[in-house]
């Protein structure tokens, strides 16, 4: 019997096998498609519907998806989102064109071409001492009732309408992403080196703001709400981008302290967004409290290990994503991407567990073909039992 796409998600959150594997698209930056594919995803698919941005941000670059086209990409979640204050989302509005973007932290991201932008503000770059942190005087309001004045009536709509996945994407930055984003990020990872309690004391700072807005997007949500997003980028290419000992020393703690804070405060699930290799922190993970890993990037070391992944963790956490966004979404055929999914999914998908993402937002140059051989290949191959 067929299921909503609200008690799959749920079914695969509970480690039930539900009716098919589920679909996390088009929700959060995370999960989420840029905005050229998505104007082109529109275009083949034949639906009328304005370009807007996630966060109502152009310079991040990720669409907000309407909902034809989320049907079409058979996206079983919807998500629920706060925002800028409004000061900083009108001064940003009226800057002068192709001045850098400042965010409610006073870091932000300069044009490094025509209409790409990178970060490269970083207010905190110079700052060594404990007092030049307690000295800056741009850190963000998170009391500012803006941010968080539209969860409430989003998030009931939803469950009121019971049909999809709820997944709460604060947009916070989490306080490892968030320090790179204040000093830059070879900066901070010498910091981490040279000087454990400036260090220590930045994370601390950030975490302290970050745990502040997120009291007040649970208040709002209040029991409407499936997945809570969180997260922080650990890993590279090969391997971490710092050492499991050190992981455990200055973020562990404050990972552990944000998820036991959410846990106290919502029934949600936690989902954790790490980029590359993390292998070597998955228990960690599982041991803090984390129910969903994602993106599962599979060009990244061990990560590319499905069938490891699965034996040693699948019955203990949901994995989800593993459609590789590097060389196969963008440069493969459509029958090269159906292929990999139906591989992934018969590995990932083997008794519930997996839920079908791509590996981090899909970037500019996925074409919209590849996009929807994706989801079309995953409602072929991801019905249970699996063929």
């Amino acid at each position: 019997m067929a299921m909503t796409s609200r008690e799959r998600v749920q079914a695969v959150l509970n480690h039930e096998i539900p009716d098919q594997v589920p679909v996390i698209i088009g929700v959060s930056n995370a999960t989420g498609i840029k905005m050229t594919p998505y104007k082109a995803i529109k275009e083949l698919a034949g639906i009328d519907a304005p370009d807007e941005y996630i966060y109502d941000w152009p310079e991040l670059g990720t669409a907000l998806p309407d909902e034809a086209t989320l049907i079409r990409l058979h996206s079983d979640v919807r998500g629920v989102y706060d925002r800028l204050p409004e000061a900083v989302s009108r001064r940003n509005k009226t800057r002068p064109a192709h001045s850098n973007f400042i965010d409610d932290w006073g870091s932000g991201q300069k044009e490094i071409e025509d209409g790409v932008w990178y970060p490269g503000v970083h207010p905190l770059a110079e700052a060594t001492t404990i007092e030049e942190i307690e000295a800056y005087t741009n850190w963000p309001d998170m009391h500012d009732p803006y941010r968080v004045a539209q969860v409430r009536a989003a998030a009931r709509k939803l469950a009121d309408e019971n049909q999809f996945a709820i997944m709460a994407t604060p947009w916070l930055l989490f306080p490892f992403e968030r320090a790179h984003a204040m000093q830059g990020l070879d900066k901070f990872l010498y910091n981490m080196a040279v000087d454990k309690e400036f260090s220590k004391y930045l994370l601390e700072k950030i975490y302290g703001y970050c745990k502040t807005l997120m009291g007040y997007f649970l208040d709002e949500l209040g029991g409407n709400v499936d997945i809570i997003k969180i997260g922080d980028d650990l890993g590279t290419q090969e391997s971490l981008l710092i050492s499991p000992k050190m992981y455990r020393e200055f973020l562990k703690p404050i990972h552990a302290d944000f998820i036991h804070f959410i846990k106290e405060r919502t029934k949600a699930k936690v989902f954790f967004h790490t980029d590359g290799d993390v292998f070597n922190l998955i228990e960690d993970f599982i041991e803090i409290g984390v129910d969903i890993l994602n993106p599962i990037q599979t060009s990244a070391g061990r990560m590319s290990n499905l069938a490891e992944l699965k034996q040693r963790f699948g019955d203990r956490i949901i994995l989800c994503g593993a459609i590789d966004t590097q060389k196969v979404l963008p440069y493969g055929s459509p029958a090269e991407v159906r292929g990999e999914v139906k591989r992934v999914i018969n590995i990932l998908g083997d008794g519930g567990g997996y839920m079908l993402a791509s590996v981090h937002t899909i970037m500019n140059e996925v074409p919209a073909e590849n996009v929807l051989a994706m989801v079309d290949a995953a409602q072929e191959f991801g019905k249970y039992p699996l063929k």
